[in-house]
């Protein structure tokens, strides 16, 4: 039988914290989106205090101080950095592995032997040792049912952090399916899982003596598809390679409130390079643009939004092409008197790197040279941080007025030589 493994990080950007900040181990702590908006993640004491997930800190901030609840700005280099360590110790234990999120990966465990309860927990000691990290597994025959007993391994003690369907007898595993709502197996979000309340399907017990045929002709074919996987039938494939990106996106809300043009082109020139270097990264070309600015919804000052898409000549990952194309597309749609509150751009008409077709008048000579000064360029900004190497248009101040609000980040602990955490012995 096909054992599939889904390994969760617990309360994964808490946990980056903690990592660094024993201190805060048993403490109510709540990391911000950006700009310090909402929660995205909150440990247990947070979670039990009420604070709801995405809830605006606005709404809960009185009860800071008075619960002593530790509140952080995400700090996204950090965390990124430790998913790329999290998912390197995972790699060891199967050659097939699927990155699913930052947090989250699936293993191919069938061709491993061994007691998979034990093997559960060797994974979980190797990541907590390596990399500091407390993670929790789930396994199944599927990946819709190792998705749902890395649910049970999350939120029953009685699992000690590790879930193996096949382990489990079967009166043990109808029961867990009938305690279980519906909502709580992958692919039903709250629309459908809504729907599904209103006809009498509460428990994922309830979804399973469903007739297949009404749930296809009612629901669609993904959602029969989830019956089957939770029935055992491995119906979904890892994918070992991710597939070519669709589209590339850069976007910031800013700090406060922007009017100037030149304080616009800063902020669409940083983005566009970001873009530029994803799409270097990934081994693709775009040939589209678009760039949008905004003002805040949430204002009651006079309101303008506007985006427009530049086509390219060829299709092209040179930060020089698409930031020219970015800036004039940006002074087309710039207009004076307003206060501005989000600006982006978007990369799509995305090709893979070798199968352009070349331009008659194109020199090739010229563009190697170009590849050369942007892997030079890339190598910089690698080692030295976003930003050490960026066209003049970008400006030279630092930080900018029109960056985003980050009052309570903590240091990048594993990528930066001046931040690196400091031991006394």
């Amino acid at each position: 039988m096909r054992r599939i493994a889904l390994v969760d990080a617990n309360n994964f950007y808490v946990s980056c914290e903690r990592l660094f900040q024993p201190t805060l181990e048993g403490r109510p702590v709540v990391v911000l989106s950006n700009n310090d908006g909402c929660a995205v993640a909150r440990s247990p004491e947070a979670k039990a205090l009420g604070i709801q997930m995405g809830q605006p800190y606005f709404q809960w901030k009185d009860r800071v101080r008075t619960r002593h609840i530790v509140v952080l700005s995400s700090n996204y280099t950090l965390y990124a950095d430790l998913s790329r360590r999290f998912m390197g110790v995972l790699s060891q234990f199967s050659p097939l592995q699927e990155v699913y999120s930052i947090d989250e990966s699936f293993l191919d465990l069938t061709a491993t032997p061994g007691d998979p309860i034990l093997l559960g927990q060797a994974i979980r000691q190797r990541v907590r040792q390596w990399v500091g990290l407390p993670v929790c597994v789930g396994m199944g025959p599927s990946k819709t049912l190792a998705k749902l007993c890395n649910h049970f391994a999350k939120k029953r003690r009685e699992f000690a952090g590790v879930c193996d369907w096949a382990s489990l007898s079967r009166e043990h595993q109808q029961r867990l399916l009938q305690e279980t709502p519906v909502g709580e197996v992958w692919g039903i979000g709250r629309q459908l899982c809504q729907k599904l309340e209103t006809l009498g399907v509460r428990s994922v017990s309830d979804f399973l003596q469903q007739d297949p045929q009404w749930l296809r002709s009612r629901f669609g074919v993904l959602l029969a598809r989830t019956q089957r996987e939770l029935q055992g039938q491995s119906c979904l494939a890892l994918e070992e390679v991710s597939p070519p990106k669709q589209q590339i996106q850069s976007s910031r809300s800013f700090g406060q409130p922007v009017t100037a043009l030149a304080d616009l082109r800063e902020a669409v020139t940083l983005y566009t390079c970001r873009a530029a270097e994803k799409l270097r990264s990934a081994g693709q070309r775009a040939q589209l643009i678009e760039v949008s600015i905004r003002t805040s919804v949430f204002r009651p000052d006079p309101q303008y939004g506007r985006s427009i898409a530049v086509a390219l000549a060829h299709p092209t990952d040179s930060t020089r092409e698409l930031l020219a194309a970015a800036l004039q597309g940006l002074r087309e749609i710039y207009r004076d008197g307003f206060q501005y509150a989000k600006a982006g751009v978007r990369l799509s008409a995305l090709s893979v790197q070798g199968t352009d077709t070349l331009d008659l008048f194109s020199r090739p000579e010229a563009g190697e040279r170009e590849t050369r000064l942007l892997q030079a360029v890339d190598t910089v900004n690698r080692r030295y941080g976003k930003g050490a190497l960026a066209p003049g248009v970008a400006g030279l101040r630092n930080p900018r007025s029109w960056s985003m609000r980050q009052g309570t980040k903590s240091p990048a602990y594993t990528t930066s030589w001046a931040e690196l955490p400091r031991v006394r012995a």
